[in-house]
């Protein structure tokens, strides 16, 4: 008989009725998810001033990191001064990202801005692999304004342009980033689950530390980067 931790066995039909259970909550999380993006779609939006940032080629008006689109993710990576390896979170999150192409025919654009210096932002997006484009908010309030101040924490801001003026109409961070990742989606589909200390489980689940399991950020630059 095994000895590791298991679901109990139960024949086909209790397992379908079980699932057809879990379903209908599954369900009525999609609907309510749903509510939530047509809120989200119906939310007032804040004029921002015309800040200017550090792009590859130079400074570079807000307006103008649209690239000629209405609409402009930002993703505001965490950066820690004199740090090879910036944070692990940031570093994976950003990697899952590796085709953006589809955006463009929703008149969008996703980037990402950090408060490090450029050519240090640009070399770390090179030595992770990253493809989207980078920008620096080092010498720019940008940061601090949008809720991701010098060496705290990250955020994702999204913004509608009208001209040359461009409007903030959303904004999360914590675990409000996970619903735009593939990785936890899939993880949370396992029979295990994530196997952090602070989730739900049965007893004998295999559990570890919060952040145990996740992939630095040199193993993730190793998995992608250009070496």
């Amino acid at each position: 008989m095994s000895t590791n931790a298991l679901p109990p066995v139960v024949d086909a039909e209790t397992w379908q009725r079980q699932l057809d259970a879990l379903r209908a909550r599954e369900k009525a999380a999609t609907r309510e998810l749903d509510a939530i993006a047509a809120q989200r779609r119906r939310l007032p939006m804040v004029r921002m001033p015309d800040y200017t940032l550090e792009g590859e080629h130079g400074p570079v008006r807000l307006a103008d990191v649209f690239e000629g689109k209405r609409q402009l993710i930002v993703y505001n990576h965490m950066w820690f001064a004199g740090k090879e390896w910036q944070c692990p979170g940031c570093t994976g999150f950003t990697s899952q990202f590796t085709r953006l192409e589809f955006l463009d025919d929703y008149d969008a654009r996703f980037v990402i801005v950090t408060q490090g210096p450029i050519d240090e932002a640009l070399a770390y997006k090179r030595r992770v692999g990253n493809t989207m484009a980078w920008y620096s908010t080092a010498n720019s309030p940008f940061g601090t304004d949008v809720g991701a101040p010098p060496g705290e924490g990250f955020a994702v801001n999204v913004f509608l342009r009208d001209g040359d003026t461009v409007y903030r109409t959303w904004h999360t961070n914590g675990r409000g980033t996970e619903q735009l990742t593939h990785t936890f989606a899939l993880i949370d589909l396992l029979p295990y689950g994530r196997q952090e200390e602070w989730q739900d489980s049965p007893d004998g689940w295999p559990q570890s530390p919060t952040y145990s399991r996740w992939a630095s950020s040199k193993d993730i630059a190793a998995l992608y980067g250009p070496s």
